[in-house]
């Protein structure tokens, strides 16, 4: 299969996004993207954080803005590890920059016992309380992610357990990213609390944390309207920075600091919350 074109130079930077476990594009569906950038959606079937990077790396061609969600942001940091220069902004949401821990990797064995005994109903309803604000999810919330849940499926399922099983610390890789970087988390989320994310943001210089009030660890479902803004500030900047570097050659990656605010910030809490 031919690789897409890439974009052209002074044009509009696509956008790679990268769904969390069990999740899929639909996990972004009420998010409003930037207009007039190309998305290319990422799907996560491989079994390790290595081969899910690479297929992140082959969605599009040139630099593009990745935008990650949990495990999708993990495989981001990977992706900076192997290609830095393609990486012309960042969006990492709801996730966690630290290897994982014992107690992880045994529920995530458990996880992958219960889906390989056809017990795949079981995996989703054990995984359901750790992605909203609220515990137990509104119905609907919670219906829509088990729809999307059996959607991604079983095999799929276990792939991404094995790849969470070779995750490894990126912190070290973060404090070297030179490009616009925004972070983005639920202060309700369970999985992955607010302070992963400052952790993040303080790697990252000039990185932007946005703490999003009222919501849990599936923020594209209960607030995309925080999410489209962050995305809406994030490309610009990155546009900015990509035409200054193709200005400017040659490439020099001291020169693509984050035109983003360096800054802390809550929203108000949601009315509809």
């Amino acid at each position: 299969m031919p690789l897409p074109s890439p974009a052209p130079p002074d044009g509009p930077l696509p956008l790679v996004a990268v769904p969390g476990m069990l999740c899929d594009a639909s996990l972004w569906s009420d998010v409003g993207f930037p207009a007039g950038h190309p998305v290319h959606q990422v799907a996560l079937t491989e079994p390790s954080v290595g081969e899910l990077a690479d297929s992140v790396l082959s969605a599009t061609t040139g630099r593009f803005v990745l935008v990650g969600l949990s495990l999708g942001a993990i495989v981001g940091f990977e992706v900076l590890r192997r290609a830095p220069e393609r990486v012309a902004g960042l969006c990492l949401v709801s996730t966690n920059a630290r290897a994982p821990r014992p107690e992880q990797y045994a529920a995530w064995r458990a996880l992958d016992e219960l889906a390989g005994e056809g017990r795949f109903d079981a995996v989703v309803e054990r995984t359901l309380p750790g992605m909203f604000a609220r515990d137990p999810a509104p119905d609907r919330l919670a219906e829509r992610y088990r729809r999307m849940a059996h959607s991604v499926g079983a095999r799929a399922a276990r792939a991404q357990l094995a790849a969470q099983a070779t995750r490894r610390d990126a912190l070290a890789a973060l404090r070297t990213v030179r490009c616009p970087t925004a972070v983005v988390c639920g202060t309700r989320d369970a999985l992955c609390p607010p302070g992963f994310h400052r952790a993040i943001a303080d790697a990252v210089p000039g990185a932007r944390l946005r703490e999003v009030p009222d919501a849990g660890h599936l923020l594209p479902w209960e607030r995309p309207d925080a999410l489209a803004s962050v995305l809406d500030g994030l490309v610009t900047a990155a546009q900015a920075g990509h035409r200054l570097a193709r200005a400017s050659r040659p490439l020099r990656s001291t020169t693509l600091t984050s035109p983003l605010p360096s800054l802390r910030t809550k929203e108000p809490p949601c009315p509809n919350t």
